[in-house]
Order: structure tokens, then sequence, then C-alpha cells
């Protein structure tokens, strides 16, 4: 995709990127609540405004890493081979992020993860935007889910796709949670 990008765009991303990092680093070190934006655009030597034009809220620059994975599980569903079953697409995908110490599976045990989680799981607001982007993740997956079962035509099926979404994920939440709980006790 960068590669598409022209060299303003690629620039943007780099500044978005830079800025989330920088903020992310000093929330690790002082705090969510300690650090203020206006330390964040000092330390990323950009004015507030930038920082607010590239991230509305000050949770933003914590979950900026995260937004590409906001919708991996439905780009899993939607890009899976023919023939091979949603939830079999997942299961695979899932297994391979294990695999690959992939973060995002939620049972990594590395340091700068569990800080990560540890900030999030320990800040009110933080917790409460991850379980929106949980729930945005749900709703795209649901919505792909929907897509194949809308190939089979069978209108009885329309609860399935909210269910096994919700369940699929849930798992993963759980699995998260008691991770990160097992890990810092």
């Amino acid at each position: 995709m960068a590669d598409e990008l022209g060299l303003r765009e690629r620039k943007k991303l780099r500044t978005g990127e830079h800025i989330s990092e920088t903020a992310i680093a000093l929330f690790l070190r002082d705090g969510f609540d300690r650090v203020a934006v206006a330390d964040v655009a000092a330390a990323a030597e950009v004015s507030k405004k930038t920082v607010f034009n590239y991230f509305p809220t000050k949770e933003d620059l914590v979950f900026h890493p995260l937004r590409d994975h906001e919708d991996e599980p439905a780009r899993v569903v939607r890009s899976r081979e023919p023939g091979e079953p949603a939830v079999a697409a997942l299961r695979r995908n899932f297994l391979a992020g294990l695999a690959a110490g992939d973060p995002n599976t939620g049972l990594a045990d590395y340091a700068e993860f569990l800080a990560f989680q540890r900030m999030v799981m320990g800040t009110p607001s933080l917790k409460l935007r991850l379980t929106e982007l949980w729930t945005r993740s749900e709703d795209s997956l649901a919505a792909a889910l929907a897509e194949t079962l809308a190939e089979s035509g069978d209108p009885a099926w329309a609860i399935v796709p909210r269910v096994l979404a919700g369940q699929v994920l849930a798992v993963q939440r759980a699995l998260t949670v008691c991770n990160v709980e097992r890990m810092l006790a």
C-alpha cells in the first residue's frame, strides 16, 4: 500500500506513526494520565494542533498501531481460499499468529506487549477504547460472515453471523485478558 502512495501521503503516514510511537513511549514511561498532549507534541517536535490533526483524542494515540488489525478477522474471511470454511480460515490465521508470536493474538509474553497491556488495562479510558475497538472488529467480522452466508441464500441463517463473530472474538478477548492477568500477576 505504501508503494502506491505519493510522497505527501507517505510523509503523513510517517508523521502519524512518529507521533504515536513517541506518545506510547511517554505513556509507558510516565503513565497515560500523567502525560499531556502538549508533552507528546513537544517530544515529537510538532505542534499540539498537529497532534490533534492526526489524532482526535489522546486515546487514539495509543491505539494507532492497532488500526490495521481491527478488520483483520473480516479480511481473513473475505480472502480465504475458495471452499475453505470461514471458521477454518479464522483458526488458521490465529494459529499462524500464535506461531509467529503476534501480539494481536493476545498471547504474547514479551515485555513491551505486557507493558502496553498493563497500561491499557490499568487506564479506564483506554480499557473503554479497547472495548470499542473489539466491538468494531466484531461488527466487521459479522458483516463478512453475513456475506458468506448470503451466498447460501437461506434467510434462516441471518442470526448466525452475529453469533459466530461474537463467539470467535469472545474467545480471543478472554484469552487476551486471562493471559495478561496471568503474566502480570
